[in-house]
Parts: C-alpha cells; structure tokens; sequence
C-alpha cells in the first residue's frame, strides 16, 4: 500500500510538470520577427516596401514589421528611437545617418554593435567608397550598412514654367536676388520653403556656397568661429534670400513645398532629391522634361552627401534576422532595387546604372566627380545634440531675423555640443 501511494504521488508530479512545460516551451521558441524602425512612410514608403519584399522572398518565415514614424528628416522618429533606446527596448534594426548621428550618438553611448566582421565576409570593403567607410566607422570597429547616397544641395524646378516666366535657373545667390523681383511681381514664390527643418536644409546650401567646401569643414572641426564674419554674412545673405520664400512655410511640409513648384505656384525649391523620388515614383513625372535641376546656387562643382545606414543595435530582440537584414542590404541586388524608387544612388562603385533615370545617372556622375562635403541637417557633420538645438536657434532667426544672435546662439550650441572651443 506504501509503494502503491508513492507512485501515484510521482504520476501526480509528473502530470503537472508535462502541464507546466506545455507553455514555458511555447514561449521559449524563437520569434520569427524582424522589426525595421524608419521615418519612410507614405510618399517616401515604396522603396523600403520594395526591400521588405524582397527580404521576406528570401526569408518567408520571418514575419517584418515596418515599424515607421512618419516626418520629414526623421524629426519625430528620432524622438520615439532615442525613447526606446534608452528604455532598454531597441528595435531589431533602425535608419540612421552615417557620420555624427550614428557615431556621434548612437556609437559613443556603446549602443551599437561592430559589424566589421560582416564587412569582411560580404567584401564590402572593396566596393564602398573608404571615405563613406570613414563616416560609419571609429578605431573600433564599423558600425551600420549603408543603403543609398542622397545629394542634399539640389534646386529643382519646371522648365516650361521658368520659360513662360522669362527667367533661367540661378547660378548663384545674387542671380537669385535679381530675378526674384520679377517673379514676385507675377504673383509667383520665387522660393517654395516647408516646416522648421527644411529652413535650415535651405540654410546649409546657402552656408556652402558662401562659405565654400574648406570653411564649411573648418566650421565642423572646430576651426572657423561661428561669430566669424564669413558666417555673419550666410546668417545675413539667408534673411535676404527668406523675403522671398512663402509666408505659409512653417505648415508645409517637404512635399508640399516641392507641389507648390509642380503647381507653378513657385519657380524653385531647395531640396535633397528624395524630391526626385516623389516627383518620379509618387507624382510620375519624367526627369529633364517634366521637371529639371541644378546644384543649389554657387555650389556648382560641390556635392552635400548623406547617407540613410541602418545598424545593429546591442541587445536586438532578433539578432540573427537583423544579420540577414543587412546581409541583403548591402548587396548590389538590394541597392539596385531600393534607390531607384527612392530617388538616391548605390554607394556601391560596381552599381547598374542601366536601373536608374537620367536624374540619378547625372547625380552618380557627380558623386564621383565633386568635391563631397557632409551635411548638417541629415546628420553628417553634427551630433544629435547640435542639430536639436540648432533647430530653436532657426525658429529664433526666423521670427527675428537678427543675424548676429544667431551667430552668437549657434556658436553657444556648438561648445555644448563640442564642436567649438
């Protein structure tokens, strides 16, 4: 009777533990899930879609999650990434620039992790250019995979419209400042301007051509003060050029700007040419007819570069799917596919231009032929910590117009940031 007791009591053991380890194996099996963070949504989607597809093509039991906030320039994603983050919840992979905004936040704060190691198997080395290469990169390793180059100082406008206008495309700032008058008194923009951040992209092109490629890096290393009367002069060369932007700016957003130029509401608009993108994939028009461009006045000869990267955060829910990510990434396969749609070019040097409009093909041209420079606003030259506060120090220039706070305002920023002395 003792034995027969015993054993009922181990049966009785036994069946609540095969209870107990029906839902603990269940959760325990690996998630088949990959979450890519962007701010590619809506005009700017069907790129990433493109890759999406691709990806789940190779890997068909992983479930993608297109986890996108939108916002021109990644405004508001950046807000939600750092919250994550910092918060111990890093999505699987997520876009960020190459240069300060990756290494500048993101490396330094020992969030990310080295992906030398995938550089060396894939061969990258011998295909990325080593001064993009140096802009993801510290004495410690390579920290994202680059999926486009972007050209940040383009002018974009409508042939037919400058024609039925009387005026051509400004070389420079002061041809701008001649025919700007004219097109006024037609009841045309000269310059169509969007929210907050496109000011300041607009303030970059500006800051090239007045400052040249050599001051505009002196500038970032610490070398040219921004209380140097060169760069008194953009502050003050960028008010006169304002009195020709429209006055609904601030509720605009990028797109908008460009519709008002598609529209022929305005003659010209100063954008990065994402703008290519959406006037060719969402707008579907044709490049050298339907629309046209040139470098932003007097940056003729200079190319302002950024590049969209995405990398591998420490302690990404699903590592070995962020891997297989950014494997495809940064294939020539992938890249073709991508940044035709997105209106950008392959990093790659071994690239099929055959895939890309006369648009891109002319900015690939120049890519390899320019003087590169990087750019402020989407992340190159600059920390997350500049870049935020120089947003208030626009808002403060454009209500006020006063050169000299500005300068005086963004120098103070620069020392907190750690860029000045």
């Amino acid at each position: 009777m003792r034995w027969r007791g015993i054993r009922a009591l181990l049966v009785a053991l036994a069946v609540v533990a095969v209870s107990l380890a029906g839902p603990v194996s269940a959760l325990a099996a690996p998630a088949q899930e990959l979450e890519i963070f962007s701010w590619w949504s809506g005009d700017e989607g069907p790129a990433l879609e493109a890759l999406i597809a691709r990806y789940q093509q190779l890997y068909p039991n992983v479930k993608v999650i297109n986890a996108t906030v939108a916002g021109g320039a990644g405004v508001a994603a950046k807000a939600v990434l750092k919250t994550r983050m910092l918060g111990g919840y890093p999505p699987d992979t997520f876009q960020v620039h190459a240069g300060q905004e990756l290494i500048g936040t993101w490396v330094v704060a020992n969030r990310m992790e080295d992906l030398t190691w995938l550089y060396k198997q894939e061969g990258w080395r011998s295909v990325l250019p080593e001064g993009l290469i140096k802009l993801l990169s510290t004495d410690k390793g390579i920290w994202s995979v680059p999926v486009n180059i972007h050209r940040s100082n383009v002018l974009w406008y409508i042939p037919r419209n400058l024609q039925k206008w009387g005026v051509k495309a400004p070389a420079t700032w002061d041809d701008f400042l001649k025919i700007a008058p004219s097109l006024k008194e037609k009841g045309v923009t000269p310059l169509a301007l969007g929210e907050n951040w496109t000011a300041s992209h607009l303030w970059e092109s500006v800051a090239l051509s007045k400052l040249g490629p050599e001051k505009w890096q002196a500038l970032w290393e610490g070398k040219l003060s921004w209380t140097s009367p060169e760069v008194l002069d953009v502050w003050k060369l960028f008010g006169q050029i304002l009195q020709y932007t429209n006055a609904d700016a601030p509720s605009l957003s990028w797109q908008q700007a460009i519709d008002m130029v598609v529209n022929g509401q305005a003659a010209f608009n100063v954008m990065g040419d994402w703008a290519a993108g959406y006037m060719t994939t969402t707008l579907k028009l044709k490049p050298g007819t339907d629309f046209a461009w040139a470098p932003s006045p007097g940056t003729r000869g200079i190319f302002m570069m950024l590049s969209d990267t995405f990398g591998l955060p420490v302690g990404a829910p699903h590592r070995d799917h962020t891997v297989a990510w950014l494997r495809m990434l940064g294939s020539r396969e992938a890249q073709d596919i991508f940044n035709p749609l997105k209106g950008s070019i392959s990093p790659r040097t071994d690239s099929d231009l055959s895939k890309y409009n006369d648009y891109l093909k002319s900015a690939a041209q120049d890519w390899r032929t320019n003087k590169i420079v990087g750019s402020l606003v989407h992340g190159v030259v600059a920390n997350e910590r500049f870049m935020n506060d120089f947003a208030t120090v626009m808002e403060i220039f454009l209500n006020t117009r006063d050169a000299q706070a500005a300068s005086n305002a963004a120098q103070a920023i620069a020392i907190q940031a750690g860029i000045a002395k």
